[in-house]
């Protein structure tokens, strides 16, 4: 895979993930919290994708700067590392919503 390739592979997939954990987070507060779960999967599989790419481009590098650090590269770890963590948020988010529709 060409670096150009591989940077909007992950940078695709980033945004996916993102995409679909703010939906969960959406489901969630309508109280769908299966639907929410749902995609939370499917935003956990959009991450998959990007961190295999990623792992490539490491794997190809082996820590002796092969790859060439580009605006555009540095772009796509900020798109990656931006969708883990709202994974993370939204999954705690998604928790505090359940606990309070359980309560009321």
């Amino acid at each position: 895979m060409d670096l150009e390739s591989a940077v909007m592979e992950i940078i695709i997939n980033s945004g996916q993930a993102r995409s679909f954990a703010y939906e969960a987070l959406a489901k969630a507060k309508e109280g769908d919290f299966d639907g929410a779960e749902t995609l939370m999967s499917e935003s956990a599989e959009a991450a998959k994708g990007a961190h295999k790419v990623q792992t490539q481009l490491i794997e190809q590098d082996q820590g002796t700067g092969k790859t060439p650090m580009t605006l555009v590269m540095v772009h796509a770890q900020d798109h990656l590392m931006t969708s883990m963590l709202a994974q993370e948020m939204v999954t705690e988010l998604i928790t505090l919503h359940r606990r309070l529709a359980q309560q009321g």
